[in-house]
């Protein structure tokens, strides 16, 4: 059986703490893998650049991906994701302040499986959260690979 782990993919740490917060209070015990960068990123999930010889064959059961990155942003690792058969398929859940229509129309353009809002107040980050743990670790069937 595979490791239900999520990958969050954010630059700015009290971002990264707020989700670590919000995924403990909801009981969200799986592994997180933090990516600071696209780059990053990338070179984990496909086993290149800095992340060489990586097993990179388990994949996480979602990717947290922020838009606004250093190095690669958001946008462009999406589209590189979608672009190797062997993550074209792992669900990858926007997370992100942007609220810029070009940002959401892209994002879906290029295979997004939701763009979700970086709410500001914690009570309703906490419930993204808690949706999104509910839907894509539990409910979510993936395809066999």
């Amino acid at each position: 059986m595979e490791n239900k782990w999520i990958l969050l993919v954010e630059d700015n740490a009290d971002d990264e703490e707020l989700t670590r917060r919000a995924l403990k209070k909801n009981k969200i015990l799986n592994e997180l893998v933090v990516a600071r960068d696209g780059a990053e990123a990338l070179d984990y999930l496909l086993g290149v650049g800095s992340d060489a010889g990586h097993n990179s064959d388990n994949l996480p059961a979602v990717v947290l991906l922020d838009l606004k990155l250093p190095k690669i942003d958001g946008l462009e690792v999406l589209r590189r994701l979608r672009d190797s058969e062997k993550t074209a398929h792992v669900p990858v859940v926007i997370l992100t302040s942007s609220k810029e229509e070009q940002d959401i129309a892209t994002a879906y353009k290029n295979g997004c499986n939701s763009y979700i809002r970086k709410p500001v107040d914690f009570v309703q980050f906490n419930e993204a959260v808690q949706n999104l743990g509910l839907y894509w670790l539990m409910l979510n069937e993936p395809p066999v690979r």
